[in-house]
């Protein structure tokens, strides 16, 4: 499992036009870009969710977990994109649908779980997201 997290000011993922959601311009928070592989499971997923919510990435070396901050979860594949070889990525290291949607699930869930304000995309759609990162933060983290 791999989650790319930016810290923002803002964020809102849309899909047909319609905000799916959202961190309020008033809330600072992440946005957790999630990639996940064959071998992931929900004991990833909290084990990662758990690392997400005390990660002190946020201003004064505090953690969502320090300051209730919002987290956005959106499914992102390309996580796990091999570009070594071509000008074509493969895909070969993501999970299929059938794996990698519930584990995206299992990590939302045991982010909530563990006391977060977590909103979503939706898993699969074509999404348009929208977020402004603060800092600029930029984190890759894998298990």
């Amino acid at each position: 499992m791999r989650v790319l997290v930016q810290r923002v000011t803002s964020a809102r993922v849309v899909v047909d036009g319609v905000s799916v959601g959202e961190i309020h311009p008033d809330r600072h928070g992440l946005v957790a870009l999630v990639g996940v592989t064959h071998d992931d499971d929900a004991d990833v997923a909290s084990r990662m969710a758990d690392k997400l919510w005390r990660l002190r990435i946020l201003d004064g070396e505090l953690s969502a977990a320090d300051v209730g901050a919002p987290i956005l979860v959106v499914s992102q594949f390309t996580l796990y994109a091999n570009t070594v070889k071509g000008r074509r990525p493969s895909w070969n290291a993501a999970a299929a649908r059938a794996v990698a949607e519930p584990v995206v699930s299992a990590f939302a869930d045991a982010l909530r779980g563990l006391g977060a304000h977590v909103e979503t995309g939706v898993f699969g759609a074509d999404m348009a997201v929208e977020l402004v990162n603060d800092g600029p933060v930029t984190l890759m983290l894998e298990l």
